[in-house]
């Protein structure tokens, strides 16, 4: 199993948990796991971390430590199975016009995340910090879209409980 992380999963970490000055230990197992291939991200995640966090740390340790290799550019496939997401956000009655449209943003990795996944289910589990919530009417997780798919999304902790790695 390979593992495809959302930005939250970089910014919670580095404002919220685990600041890049006081917790080496999670962002040195972090870069580990980018060096040995068992985890990635897409340049649309890069994208958000670099426009989020303007000049800070965590834009700079990215670009320091993570290999080339670590964010992955969209393909064809990629994003035939995009557009079929944001076919379902566009056509479900339960979200309100403003989710879907912030779903469905480009700028925005979530879809982009769920998309990549769905293109290799069985080897692919996309990780987030977002829960779920089925029954919002204002916001797609990324959880629930990733269930539309049949893609397994998980947290951080859990990933690193999987991979039976700890820091």
């Amino acid at each position: 199993m390979k593992y495809i992380i959302d930005s939250n999963c970089f910014i919670q970490a580095h404002r919220m948990s685990y600041p890049l000055d006081v917790a080496t230990g999670f962002w040195t197992k972090f870069k580990e796991l980018a060096e040995s291939g068992r985890m990635f991200s897409l340049d649309k995640v890069k994208e958000e971390i670099c426009r989020g966090t303007g000049e800070d740390d965590l834009k700079s340790w990215c670009e320091e430590n993570l290999p080339d290799s670590f964010f992955l550019e969209m393909t064809s496939e990629t994003l035939d199975e995009y557009r079929k997401i944001c076919g379902w956000a566009q056509s479900n009655t339960q979200y309100t016009q403003a989710a879907k449209t912030v779903f469905m943003d480009q700028n925005r990795a979530d879809a982009f995340l769920v998309a990549f996944a769905a293109t290799n289910v069985e080897n692919w589990t996309v990780v987030t910090q977002e829960v779920s919530a089925p029954l919002s009417k204002n916001n797609i997780k990324l959880p629930d879209a990733c269930k539309i798919k049949n893609v397994c999304s998980i947290n951080i902790m859990d990933m690193f409980r999987e991979l039976e790695e700890t820091f």
